[in-house]
């Protein structure tokens, strides 16, 4: 919740606006009293929206699905205007956070929240097929929990059962991971009742378990696995055996398997679930978070300062200014609070005052996050630096239209201290975005509070994937780190263009899990050397060996020409390296970034030379570019050293940030949502790399030239470059022998 701007209206459509709860690419979302003093959400479309027919079409149809629809456990629209120079509607107000930020800061529901949450969504669920509805975007980002049961929301893409979608000719309507089989199709199929079933499926894994049923990561890869593969039910015998059978039904990639909503209804109301409007069904961490909005919804922050624009023509006038009620009923809950001189404790939201370098210029504030203290304080401080570099560099610039404040805030690389650390920047109105944090479980911990408050959060040397973070749940996510789908590609691009080969041996580490699989599966599906014969093999060594000499033999024995190592470990990655370098191999061998530490240096000896290693981040100090030549520059004036390892890209997250802000005009409307909606659209040239994203919806990075390679010499890692940019080698085998073995 944020305070009203100078540019935002007083009242709409009879409705007084009190703050802003959300803005993005869409629109603004605003709390506000109706006539009638109850609390609502207002959602006003942007003009830019609002002039596109097909559009405004959408939006019409929303305003008037939704306002037909009944049931307790939906959302309702209690007015709308799709006509007005801005459309707007407004619903119930519903204080509570969604399930999937629940989840997110608090991990999995206990059996029975999980039993009510499905029996009353089941029945929401029923309720639209009734009147003739397929949702088409059941996810836990779209269900809000309040004190007496859940709510689902948003029902912008709803349609008939056998309407087609409002959208472009073959696009995925839904997000993935939750999206039905049907949903995903190149054509699509008749989308009916069932697809949202088998999303409701996915939703109850989620609420049990706290994750995914088919996985995170590249949406293109979440979709094929939500087509051709099982669902991960691991954890799910938390819930009774009937309802778990329940639940898997769900999941049937066919349809007419699923069992109906009314059907799963009843199994979970025959095991606990309670839809009659149930009392104490959430956890107790979760109860604090709707206490804590109910109270912040009855004091919002004051409107900013400065001129307040008349009501727009036809909106009705302001009014008085409604007074605080001993009791309040939002969406059902009644929230009772003393009279404001009796010495009650209200919540409400601290703001913090910055100061800038430059008074006669606004101040934007942008927060880093990270883990100053403890194991991870290098990467944190690498951060800190690149941060204030690109801080200093924005408010030296002449002409820049506002300056930048930096505040920092250290978790210690601890998710508790990370989730406490957000909430406290979550409530500063002054604070426009954040970079960070550092590790991946402190950004499991604060991304939802983050996405709660629409702030967005630039992640750096996070892999997301491996976090178990996903852009498609959380929209103001966004990450600088290429994903870990993409660690092949500057190994495939290696030796497929630079060192060109056509036999590749790859030693699969079932030690490293999924991650040495995934790496094995992408060289084999797309083998170096693919048009001209390329062909992989996988050689599996098994977790609780340490002797690599008869895989590495078995593997020399297919005649590779190059060796990957696919694990994560550096004293194992030595150990490969010492039997390769025993067998006379001296073709290509190369590995992944977490091998590259100083243990495998020491481990290997002189087996390590020559090996080569992708990694996500550039050494700025041998990049060779003007750009990364000068930040080198600034930091050894500063800091005295060479930048570490992030420090180039905390340094471009900042630009990328403040590059967003002047680019939406920089004034005191813009909102933290806008930038969250905006960022993804720009292309931004750093030191460290280009940074673009994904058309459309995915907010994920490009990562095709977003690897880097670095090679041992001389008992050190010498960085090449960004894979791309390295020369061609040729068509031949890059001067390795057949064998690949030593002369």
């Amino acid at each position: 919740m944020r305070a009203l701007g100078a540019h935002d209206p007083e009242v709409l459509g009879g409705h007084r606006l009190l703050a802003r709860l959300g803005s993005g690419g869409m629109g603004t979302v605003y709390l506000a009293r109706s006539p009638a003093g109850a609390l609502v959400a207002v959602k006003v479309i942007r003009a830019e929206h609002a002039a596109d027919p097909a559009f405004r079409a959408r939006f019409r149809r929303e305003a008037r699905l939704a306002t037909g629809l009944a049931g307790r456990w939906v959302v309702l629209v209690t007015a709308a205007d799709a006509e007005a120079p801005a459309p707007w509607l407004a619903t119930a107000f519903v204080p509570g956070p969604s399930l999937a930020e629940a989840v997110g800061g608090h991990g999995a529901l206990p059996p029975s929240a999980v039993l009510t949450l499905g029996a009353c969504l089941a029945e929401a669920l029923d309720g639209l097929r009734a009147a003739g509805l397929v949702h088409r975007d059941v996810k836990p980002g779209n269900i809000l929990l309040a004190l007496d049961g859940p709510r689902l929301i948003d029902f912008g893409i709803a349609g008939g059962a056998l309407a087609t979608a409002l959208t472009a000719p073959d696009a995925v309507v839904g997000t993935p991971g939750y999206l039905s089989p049907e949903q995903t199709r190149a054509h699509g199929d008749r989308v009916g009742p069932a697809s949202d079933v088998f999303s409701l499926g996915c939703v109850l894994v989620h609420a049990t378990t706290a994750r995914r049923p088919f996985g995170t990561g590249d949406a293109a890869a979440v979709l094929y696995r939500t087509v051709h593969e099982q669902p991960d039910l691991a954890g799910l015998d938390r819930l009774p055996p009937p309802v778990r059978e329940a639940v898997v039904r769900c999941l049937a990639k066919d349809p007419q398997r699923r069992p109906a909503a009314a059907e799963l209804r009843d199994v979970l109301v025959a095991h606990g679930g309670d839809t009659g409007g149930p009392r104490d069904w959430l956890p107790p961490a979760v109860l604090r978070l709707v206490a804590e909005r109910s109270a912040r919804a009855l004091d919002p922050p004051p409107r900013r300062s400065g001129p307040v624009p008349a009501p727009a023509p036809g909106t009705g006038s302001p009014g008085p200014a409604p007074s605080r009620r001993r009791v309040l009923a939002v969406t059902g809950a009644v929230v009772t609070v003393a009279a404001a001189g009796g010495g009650a404790v209200w919540l409400t939201r601290r703001t913090r005052t910055t100061g800038g370098p430059a008074a006669a210029r606004p101040t934007r504030t942008v927060v880093l996050h990270a883990a100053l203290t403890g194991g991870q304080r290098a990467t944190g401080t690498a951060h800190e630096r690149g941060a204030r570099l690109a801080v200093a560099a924005h408010n030296a610039r002449a002409g820049a239209p506002f300056a930048l404040a930096l505040r920092t805030v250290d978790d210690g690389g601890v998710p508790e201290r990370a989730r406490d650390a957000a909430r406290e920047v979550a409530g500063d109105s002054a604070v426009l975005a954040v970079i960070g944090p550092t590790t991946e479980a402190t950004a499991r911990a604060a991304s939802s509070v983050y996405a709660a408050a629409s702030l967005p959060m630039v992640v750096v040397s996070v892999d997301i994937d491996a976090a178990g973070l996903s852009t498609a749940d959380l929209r103001t996510l966004c990450a600088t780190r290429p994903p870990g789908t993409y660690r092949h590609l500057p190994l495939l691009d290696y030796l497929h263009r630079v060192r060109p080969v056509t036999r590749t041996a790859v030693l699969e580490d079932r030690r490293a899990g999924a991650t040495a699989n995934k790496l094995a599966r992408d060289l084999s599906e797309v083998p170096p050397g693919r048009g001209r014969g390329g062909r992989t093999t996988v050689h599996p060594v098994a977790a609780d060996t340490a002797d690599f000499g008869p895989v590495v033999a078995a593997a020399l024995a297919t005649g590779p020409q190059a060796v990957v190592y696919a694990g994560t470990s550096p004293d194992r990655g030595a150990a490969c390296a010492r039997a390769l370098a025993d067998a006379g191999f001296t073709g290509p061998r190369m590995t992944i970034e977490p091998v590259m530490r100083p243990l495998f240096l020491t481990e290997a000896g002189r087996a390590a030379e020559g090996w080569l290693f992708e990694a996500p981040y550039t050494r700025a100090q041998s990049a060779g570019s003007r750009a990364a030549a000068g930040f080198t520059a600034a930091h050894r004036r500063r800091y005295g050293t060479d930048p570490a390892p992030w420090a180039a890209e905390a340094y471009d997250a900042v630009g990328l940030v403040s590059r967003t802000i002047a680019d939406l005009g920089g004034g005191d409307d813009v909102m933290p949502g806008q930038i969250a909606e905006r960022l993804f659209r720009l292309t931004y040239d750093g030191v460290a790399k280009q940074i673009r994203f994904l058309d459309g919806a995915g907010h994920q990075l490009l990562g095709e030239k977003a690897g880097f390679l670095y090679r041992v010499e001389e008992d050190g890692f010498r960085y090449l470059g960004r894979h791309d940019e390295l020369p061609d080698g040729g068509t031949g085998v890059g001067g390795v022998s057949p064998s690949g073995r030593a002369p």
